[in-house]
């Protein structure tokens, strides 16, 4: 919604910050529980005054990482493939004029960005054209345009059928604007939903929850404000309005996310903690009944900074906090109403008040493990510090030291080794090593290049080798 710009980011200088694992609860001087500082570019590295949100892209093509990061300026596109050493590509400058919101979408291997700067519509990129950026940084150029509306807030893709879902826009009341991205190239408008209002965020699937009736349908959840709406809208010619879910103290009904089993939806709401005093809310609300979905339980965090954007993975919830950073919530045993947070990386270390600084979004997909955190205190990229800390045994093996240069070693307090694998981020094999059942067995790898590997123990027990 709102937030104050600031120039704290720029107080830390340009030098690029790298990896550095979390000891003692910091990393490199930022708060951290469980998670490991990888890399940092602050935003006048990117030419940049502020920042927003992100998104992420995975190549098909050779399984590269890349973080897709709004600034109020542009779209950057940082390679992350090396996540210790991080490059920035360049940037896609705005449509018109600079912004402090913009959204980025993945669909196809095309971004789709969109922002509240006037006149800027939906930009269209060719991310293939990140494979080869010869000498970055580069000022990108747009590949395509939809003029169908001027500003938006947000921008919502479902991967599954081609459609994105502008929100907040001048058109349709500020709900829904659909337009047809199945060529990407050539985005064209497909009606839209004004019967709810404006919608901030939204999330829009293929229904294969619990609630048979509406299986397979092209289902829409709608933070609007005040409420969430859950809007059917495989018909695009008549979308029509399920039900509503709605829960008391509200302040701004600004994001929310499904569970995996799309029994819950997780609520944020961005002005509660200002409004109403207490400390970070997380409203969860049963959806397995689409008709009737009801306010199930609220939980509060341990500190008081404003939640912004949150994402499930697994049974973890990924919150971007402000000031807070991003917390990372157990929801393991959500259906007893008992949330807890397990760890976090905070990337603005003066305070955790209610406030509008630091952290907007973070992008927890990559199948890596990777975890981009975004906004006013720039790009972040952080792992989990359980893949890959030296000495800390997983499944019976340790890996050390970790990170590495010319050799580590493998420690077993149980079954003896007898194989060695390592493959890098491509999955390709650069070594396969057989032991003679010993406890101990130290590995030189002063021939791999700098990276991040994947060693597999006994072929069942894979833990995340930093190489400097």
């Amino acid at each position: 919604m709102k937030k104050i710009t600031t120039i704290f980011s720029l107080l830390f200088g340009i030098t690029l910050m790298a990896q550095a694992p979390c000891v003692g609860g910091m990393a490199n001087g930022y708060p951290c529980n469980g998670y490991d500082l990888q890399a940092k570019l602050f935003l006048a590295q990117m030419n940049a005054a502020d920042g927003n949100d992100s998104w992420g892209w995975t190549d098909p093509q050779d399984g590269k990482e890349y973080a897709l990061v709004g600034l109020d300026n542009g779209t950057a596109f940082i390679d992350i493939s090396d996540p210790v050493n991080v490059v920035y590509l360049g940037k896609l400058p705005t449509h018109t004029s600079p912004s402090i919101w913009r959204d980025i979408k993945v669909y196809n291997n095309y971004a789709f960005v969109v922002s509240e700067a006037g006149n800027h519509g939906m930009q269209v990129f060719d991310l293939t054209r990140l494979r080869n950026v010869a000498n970055p940084p580069e000022t990108f150029t747009e590949d395509a345009h939809y003029n169908g509306f001027g500003n938006a807030h947000n921008i919502v893709i479902n991967e599954a059928t081609g459609f994105a879902y502008a929100v907040g826009t001048g058109t349709f009341n500020g709900g829904a604007h659909f337009i047809d991205i199945s060529d990407p190239l050539n985005p064209t408008p497909a009606g839209g939903y004004d019967a709810s209002g404006y919608t901030h965020d939204a999330q829009v699937i293929i229904y294969d929850g619990p609630d048979a009736d509406y299986t397979g349908q092209e289902i829409y959840f709608g933070s609007n404000e005040d409420q969430v709406v859950i809007v059917n809208v495989t018909n695009k010619n008549n979308p029509q309005l399920i039900s509503t879910i709605n829960y008391g103290s509200v302040g701004y009904t600004h994001q929310g996310w499904l569970t995996e089993d799309r029994n819950y939806f997780i609520i944020g709401d961005e002005l509660d903690e200002l409004d109403f005093g207490f400390g970070t809310r997380t409203i969860v609300a049963n959806v397995e009944n689409l008709d009737s979905p009801f306010y199930f339980f609220q939980y509060f965090g341990n500190i008081n900074s404003i939640d912004h954007n949150g994402y499930v993975v697994g049974d973890k919830f990924y919150l971007a906090n402000y000031s807070g950073g991003m917390r990372v919530i157990d929801i393991s045993d959500i259906s007893n109403q008992n949330l807890q947070e397990i760890g976090y990386f905070d990337t603005y270390p003066s305070n955790n008040d209610a406030n509008f600084h630091a952290t907007w979004n973070v992008y927890p997909f990559f199948e890596s493990g990777n975890i981009v955190i975004s906004g006013e205190t720039g790009f972040t990229l952080v792992k989990d510090s359980s893949l890959g800390i030296a000495d800390n045994f997983v499944d019976g093996f340790a890996i050390a030291p970790n990170p590495a240069d010319q050799d580590f070693s493998v420690r077993s307090d149980k079954a003896p080794i007898s194989n060695i694998i390592v493959r890098n981020m491509l999955g390709q094999l650069v070594l396969n090593n057989d032991y003679n059942n010993s406890q101990l067995e130290t590995i030189n790898i002063s021939h791999l290049t700098t990276g991040v590997y994947l060693v597999t123990v006994n072929g069942n027990s894979t833990q995340r080798l930093i190489v400097k």
